[in-house]
């Protein structure tokens, strides 16, 4: 049984129905593809974002320790992504990243659209605009819940 859930059928409407750990792949996913396609300067800040809440122990355990080298080679916060790490990066490598942030933040994703939307490169994306759909929606979604609470 795989665990990769197909990006090409996703559509909001599917992203809603699923299950929360589904949701989460789902997100996942789409943010390893567009690690993919971005330019390297993107690549490094979105590797910085879903590092910023996970402790060292979290970045040792993700990718065989790749983000845990990267964060141990300079001062925290003053963490820098360089355009090497990036090269050393595959997507899979980003896709558990984000998983792991997931599971430790829940505002983890936010403000990753806006990263995401800064990119021209990625403004013609289609894993992009569904990510930044979703994560909008997750938003509002948010909002709506701390205002009943």
């Amino acid at each position: 049984m795989s665990h990769e859930t197909p990006l090409e059928p996703l559509a909001p409407e599917v992203y809603d129905a699923a299950p929360a750990a589904v949701q989460e792949r789902m997100v996942s996913q789409l943010v390893g593809k567009i690690y993919e396609t971005a330019p390297v300067t993107v690549r490094s800040k979105l590797i910085l974002h879903l590092m910023k809440p996970l402790g060292v122990l979290s970045l040792v355990a993700v990718a065989d320790g790749i983000f845990a080298k990267i964060r141990f080679r300079s001062d925290w916060p003053d963490v820098q992504v360089l355009p090497e790490d990036v090269k050393n990066v595959a997507p899979q490598d980003v896709v558990a990243l984000t998983h792991y942030a997931q599971q430790v933040s829940l505002h983890v994703l936010d403000g990753l659209a806006q990263l995401v939307m800064a990119s021209p490169v990625l403004a013609s994306s289609a894993a992009a605009a569904l990510l930044v759909h979703i994560l909008v929606q997750r938003s509002h979604a948010d909002r709506r819940t701390e205002h009943r609470g």
